[in-house]
């Protein structure tokens, strides 16, 4: 199929692309990889009156630590982010995440910013900003602002991204010294999970000191598994505790029903990953 007719800007700048994206008044798309929005064009589910093309903006492709936070600029691409010393090393959980998105050549292309923007629930990346209490940062022509990423998902694909605001950073908490394991289940490789879940635990002396846990695929947002966090600090990773948490972490989330699994399958894939997860870490 072929998309509707667009008009096509290519800003120079940042502050071109905002200023572009406002006086288009709420017509204007953003364009970053692609991976999503292509599809939706082609197949007329969107229909913006123009694309404000990202793919130049060198501003937005940094990846750095800056005071406690790895910072990724919106078109940093996945595959590079996945394979960042940087990345590796401030925040490992990252890494291992991303690692699980589709396929090579959509890492390749696809970016993190577009990730958030596009907001799936099956999603990996949104998963683990909330998990990881990471933040958004975007912009338009009235300046700044930093939004929680708990904040930040509204309902499937639905944000509080004002339609003149644009992402340009993605901040995540350096945890270099967390135990993390990342786990998800899709019926292909490649495919959206039909649930998963990040893990990020400080472990001390044979007991857990912090845990931020995310889900994905099991709620029309991405889910932090606050009461399951709950039930591990303190506690040993035991065979006991680890099944508690999981089963605490079932009862937390609120899937959505699609012809691949209803909300009681999903609520049970989700305590036998966490469970896997934990015993990982544990090791």
């Amino acid at each position: 199929m072929k998309p509707p007719r667009f008009r096509y800007a290519r800003p120079g700048s940042v502050e071109e692309a905002v200023r572009t994206i406002a006086e288009a008044g709420g017509y204007a798309q953003p364009l970053a990889g692609g991976q999503s929005l292509v599809p939706l064009l082609n197949f007329r589910l969107a229909h913006p009156a123009l694309l404000v093309d990202l793919n130049f903006l060198d501003q937005l492709t940094s990846i750095k630590e800056d005071d406690g936070w790895l910072l990724l600029g919106s078109m940093v691409r996945l595959r590079a982010a996945e394979t960042s010393a940087v990345v590796a090393s401030a925040c490992p959980l990252l890494a291992a995440a991303l690692r699980h998105v589709g396929h090579l050549q959509i890492r390749n292309r696809g970016t993190v910013g577009g990730s958030i923007a596009h907001a799936d629930p099956a999603a990996e990346l949104p998963a683990l900003m909330v998990g990881l209490e990471g933040q958004i940062v975007v912009q338009s022509v009235r300046g700044r602002r930093v939004i929680e990423a708990a904040d930040f998902f509204l309902d499937p694909f639905i944000t509080s991204l004002a339609s003149d605001e644009l992402v340009v950073e993605l901040r995540l908490p350096k945890l270099p010294d967390n135990r993390t394991s990342f786990t998800e289940f899709s019926q292909r490789s490649g495919d959206f999970a039909l649930a998963g879940v990040g893990v990020s635990i400080s472990y001390d002396h044979g007991h857990v000191t912090s845990a931020r846990m995310g889900a994905l695929g099991v709620g029309p947002t991405p889910v932090r598994l606050r009461e399951a966090e709950q039930v591990l600090v303190g506690s040993p990773l035991s065979d006991e505790v680890i099944e508690n948490a999981a089963a605490v972490a079932s009862g937390e989330v609120e899937p959505l029903e699609d012809i691949h699994g209803d909300s009681s399958y999903r609520r049970e894939l989700l305590a036998v990953l966490l469970s896997r997860s934990l015993k990982e870490v544990r090791a």
